[in-house]
């Protein structure tokens, strides 16, 4: 989501997928140090999904995210990487705190919340092993927190983000001449959702002004998931004016973490023009891209 604008800001780096190497493999990711011999490296794969996967396959977001963090942040040292951008998640921080924003010095102040708890672990001990590898070795690196992102290149499959399922199941409800899009919880939690492609921007000045810090990335914005969704329902109707569906929430199902804001001070103080794009123009780029490329796959 975040390496397909990448490719398009600094097109002559090198990129690689899972198909390309198995990053919880040693041997698999010391051949590709030894391939590329890569002086700065941007860390953005890891295992993600949303909170049902989450709550059925805590191990897998566990081992899987634990060994593809060490691997890459262990073999980066041991060759001689100079800059190496580990992103995070704001799932990390901790379930409950006593104010928000919360600010990057209150990340050990409790445990993240039940429902992302493995991967927010495996997330939070990058931070560690980085802080670590800093203050053992010397080195100068670095990692990002994002809060949720969305995008046209979001994964569409069956473990997608909200974001991404929400534009899904809107655009099928409408194909379907449906008239209720059913969504879990009861639409009261907050969130910041971020364009994936200002994160991408960020990750671009770190490494052309030679940035060196860790911080927060994201929005000013934190707004409920109800709220959300009917920014996005509008903006899909504009495209759309004859869709009839509207929002109908099942409080039996999870809700996920209530509110996970993060402070933006020390972004605004490193990059003092950062402007997020805002929700109702990144929905209309994800909903336009999606209708013209995804569209065919997901109703055949």
């Amino acid at each position: 989501m975040v390496g397909k604008h990448l490719q398009e800001m600094l097109p002559k780096a090198v990129y690689v997928n899972s198909a390309d190497c198995d990053l919880t493999s040693y041997s698999e990711t010391n051949l590709l140090f030894l391939t590329h011999k890569p002086d700065v490296v941007i860390h953005l794969a890891a295992r993600v999904g949303g909170i049902i996967d989450n709550i059925n396959r805590p191990c897998d977001y566990f081992e899987d995210n634990i060994l593809m963090n060490t691997n890459m942040v262990n073999l980066s040292r041991l060759h001689g990487v100079d800059q190496f951008i580990g992103m995070l998640s704001t799932c990390i921080y901790p379930d409950l705190v006593h104010k928000y924003p919360m600010t990057e010095d209150m990340l050990h102040m409790g445990a993240p919340t039940k429902t992302n708890f493995s991967y927010g672990y495996a997330k939070r001990c990058l931070a560690v092993h980085i802080d670590a590898c800093n203050e053992q070795f010397g080195t100068k690196y670095q990692y990002l927190t994002p809060c949720n992102l969305y995008g046209e290149h979001d994964k569409w499959g069956k473990n997608s983000h909200f974001v991404a399922a929400l534009v899904k199941k809107i655009i099928i409800a409408h194909h379907n001449e449906e008239h209720t899009v059913k969504l879990f919880g009861t639409g009261e939690p907050l969130r910041q959702f971020m364009y994936a492609g200002d994160l991408a921007k960020v990750i671009k000045y770190v490494i052309d002004e030679d940035i060196r810090a860790s911080f927060n990335v994201a929005t000013s914005d934190n707004l409920p998931i109800s709220e959300i969704a009917n920014i996005a329902l509008g903006v899909f109707k504009k495209i759309n004016p004859t869709s009839v569906a509207r929002f109908e929430y099942d409080p039996d199902k999870p809700n996920g973490q209530y509110r996970k804001d993060v402070s933006i001070k020390k972004l605004r103080r490193i990059i003092p023009e950062f402007e997020a794009t805002s929700l109702y123009v990144g929905l209309n780029k994800t909903f336009n891209s999606v209708l013209n490329e995804q569209i065919p796959i997901w109703l055949n």
